[in-house]
């Protein structure tokens, strides 16, 4: 039986995160994606990873038999520079994904249910994201009940409040 685990990100995991940040903006696979060196460097999915580690960081990264498959992570952002699922300057900002042969086997569910457990007993209130309105992974989130806050340009705000379980 093949192992899954899952463990926090270190520094030594940031290039594997940032090649999920890419499979997460650029998650259609079309073709016409930009290479991912020019895709991070643009700033509005640089800030997704960049000074890695600052207060309100947190992720944690899913590995099968060793190899990393998946990872989520949050962040807070201030009101003056934020991400595309910002809600407040308290709420963090979740990204997840995962590798595209390792979909549809769980591991995305595994990742959030244990983000939610961490930012629940690191005491956050609630958590956003930013979804497309096509994506698949949306069924996952409304799955694990986040819903709809806001909506522009073809992408959803969706907000899950954090209570204990």
């Amino acid at each position: 039986m093949t192992s899954l685990t899952i463990l926090p990100i270190t520094t030594d995991d940031l290039p594997f995160v940032r090649a999920m940040l890419y499979e997460a903006a650029f998650w259609r696979a079309t073709g016409d994606a930009p290479p991912i060196a020019a895709a991070l460097c643009a700033p509005e999915l640089a800030i997704y990873v960049d000074q890695w580690g600052r207060s309100g960081d947190a992720g944690l990264l899913a590995r099968v038999a060793g190899r990393p498959v998946g990872a989520v992570w949050v962040r807070r952002f201030p009101d003056h520079a934020h991400g595309y699922g910002y809600v407040d300057e308290l709420t963090p900002e979740l990204s997840i994904a995962v590798t595209p042969e390792r979909r549809g086997y769980g591991i995305g569910g595994c990742l959030l249910s244990a983000m939610l457990a961490l930012l629940r007993l690191d005491g956050a209130r609630r958590v956003s994201l930013s979804v497309e309105t096509d994506n698949p992974a949306r069924s996952l989130y409304e799955r694990f009940g986040f819903t709809a806050a806001a909506a522009t340009d073809g992408a959803i705000t969706m907000l899950r409040t954090l209570t204990p379980d």
